[in-house]
């Protein structure tokens, strides 16, 4: 599997309050980010897999969402959260 236990904890670990914060918005936007970017390179390979276009659609509006939550609540996490993980709008 291409997300191990490991890695979704060091995912946390760096960009949430620690490794068992699993709630908090930036801990959630860079785990949608990175699997957004694995389903990008899985696509580019399987062109007519529909599932998995649908399932990365989906992952792209619920971090479009987490991202608009952000704005609203603290502009300057969303600066940072962006600018850590080179997402642009």
């Amino acid at each position: 599997m291409y997300l191990t236990k490991e890695k979704k904890e060091e995912i946390f670990t760096k960009h949430g309050k620690g490794k068992n914060d699993t709630g908090s918005a930036e801990g959630q936007i860079a785990l949608f980010t990175h699997r957004i970017n694995h389903l990008t390179e899985h696509l580019k390979n399987n062109r007519k897999d529909y599932n998995s276009e649908r399932s990365l659609v989906k992952l792209v509006g619920k971090r479009r969402a987490l991202l608009d939550y952000l704005t609203k609540k603290d502009i300057l996490r969303y600066r940072a959260i962006v600018k850590e993980l080179g997402l642009r709008k």
